[in-house]
């Protein structure tokens, strides 16, 4: 059993030989044929080059007779101009010499202004032009060191992606990258990435790359995208005309959105709580039911770090819901340090209904706005529009048109809280103060719903617009205080 095993396991072999005999003698011909091709390439190659430099030879030739041409013109024309003058000169002298005999002093004068007035005295004893053709000599050193450094072109060094330069906002990922080193025969770059929420890097062949081929430029924009917590693992390959390097060593960049649900434990009875959804109820919380036709527009994918509503509302301890005129719930996951952004839409028969921010010790018979730790725009739809800005206990009325969807903007280091109108991110109102303690987002409604979109990146208008409200002071000024 054991012979007949080893003569198995040899037989096996020798078939693995053959075939390797016969992979050996067809990737010598492959070699061959390649080496061929190779040669004839160059060929082409240095055939075009040939023909340029003859192009070159004969372009630069013509010039040269050209010149020679124009040269050998101007001095056959003043050749001729100066044998015109001395055949005229001849025959005045001829004339002088006859002149000195006259007597007459009128013929003697006439005589003498035909001499004074010779061609030879105006004409000029100077060449024309100069013999020198010196200044179409040519000097092929330099080009010449750079045809005698013509070689195989290299496989190209694998690019740098500078995470410091990429950029991720409005959906969209801005990709940068650099060689490290010059390399002027770079043709194209192809970028590759995937979507992943993993902590670690996936296995080989998990998924497909996607491409984007043909980059000329050293960053490339990907758009039309949805955020996730783990992004976007990217990486770049560099190609001349012949090969194609390494692959940069891959990054995964990263949204850091704030990702947050409204709390149902914190609100109101008579306010239905979903998710990122929540509507009046005027029975106060009697046989409530599940929320019907919500619409969760979040603008990114849940973390794969979250936790429920309930897990999260537990770990944080009980509090008691709001209750009386404080028809209020808060998110369930707080600000405490960065910046951040999200949006509210209202449904249009909303009659009154706040969007701002609070520290948790918002007491359940308090309002937004009216409290020294809490902020908020205040809009009232009931008999007419209004919009109002409200810290403190303190209103400043606006006298701006009230947007159907608000953006929030959160700088809690910075200590600024900035509303926008979402659609077209002007600026609505700005708060001004130091932020001391975790920051909650809160909403008021009566009447209607008001749908939240988390996961949200900041726009760029929005942090164009914040960086000019550090210069300029805007729309603040009375509610603004150190909290």
């Amino acid at each position: 059993e054991a012979l007949q095993k080893i003569v198995s396991n040899l037989a096996n072999k020798n078939g693995e030989i053959h075939n390797f005999i016969d992979m050996l003698n067809h990737t010598i011909k492959n070699v061959q044929v390649n080496s061929s091709n190779a040669i004839s390439e160059l060929d082409e190659e240095f055939d075009g080059l040939y023909s340029v430099l003859d192009e070159m030879k004969g372009s630069m030739a013509s010039t040269i007779q050209q010149e020679e041409a124009r040269k050998v013109q101007a001095l056959q024309d003043q050749l001729s101009q100066c044998s015109n003058a001395l055949e005229s000169s001849e025959e005045l002298l001829e004339l002088a010499a006859q002149s000195l005999d006259i007597k007459d002093p009128v013929e003697f004068l006439k005589v003498e202004n035909s001499v004074t007035m010779a061609s030879a005295f105006r004409i000029s004893l100077k060449p024309a032009v100069s013999d020198s053709m010196t200044h179409l000599m040519v000097d092929f050193t330099l080009e010449r060191r750079i045809l005698q450094a013509v070689n195989f072109l290299p496989v190209p060094k694998a690019p740098e992606i500078d995470l410091a330069a990429c950029l991720v906002a409005d959906n969209c990922i801005t990709v940068s990258w650099r060689m490290p080193e010059n390399d002027s025969r770079i043709d194209h770059f192809v970028l590759e990435y995937r979507k992943t929420n993993f902590e670690f890097p996936r296995v080989k062949d998990e998924q497909c790359w996607e491409l984007i081929d043909y980059i000329k430029a050293t960053e490339y924009t990907l758009s039309g995208l949805k955020f996730d917590t783990k992004y976007m693992t990217l990486r770049v390959q560099a190609h001349n005309k012949a090969v194609a390097g390494e692959y940069s060593d891959p990054v995964t960049l990263e949204t850091k959105a704030f990702v947050f649900s409204l709390d149902s434990n914190s609100s109101h009875l008579n306010l239905k709580v979903e998710d990122t959804y929540v509507e009046w109820d005027p029975t106060g919380g009697k046989g409530q039911e599940k929320v019907k036709g919500k619409e969760n527009k979040s603008g990114g994918g849940s973390s794969p770090k979250r936790m429920s509503v309930n897990t999260r509302s537990s770990l944080r301890g009980s509090r008691d819901r709001f209750t009386g005129e404080s028809y209020t719930v808060l998110g369930d996951t707080a600000v405490e340090s960065g910046q951040h952004y999200w949006e509210v839409r209202a449904q249009k028969d909303c009659k009154s209904y706040s969007v701002g921010v609070t520290y948790r010790n918002l007491g359940k018979f308090d309002q937004l706005g009216k409290t020294n730790s809490s902020w908020c725009i205040h809009i009232n739809n009931w008999l007419q529009t209004t919009i109002s800005a409200k810290h403190n206990n303190k209103t400043k009325t606006l006298d701006i048109t009230v947007p159907d969807r608000i953006g929030v903007y959160c700088d809690f280091n910075g200590g600024q809280l900035m509303f926008y109108n979402a659609n077209s991110k002007d600026l609505l109102y700005t708060f001004r103060t130091k932020f001391t303690q975790p920051l909650l987002p809160g909403f008021m409604i009566w009447c209607g719903g008001l749908t939240v979109s988390t996961g949200l990146q900041v726009p760029t208008a929005v942090k164009t617009l914040q960086k000019s409200e550090n210069v300029l002071s805007g729309s603040t000024g009375s509610l603004n205080n150190t909290a």
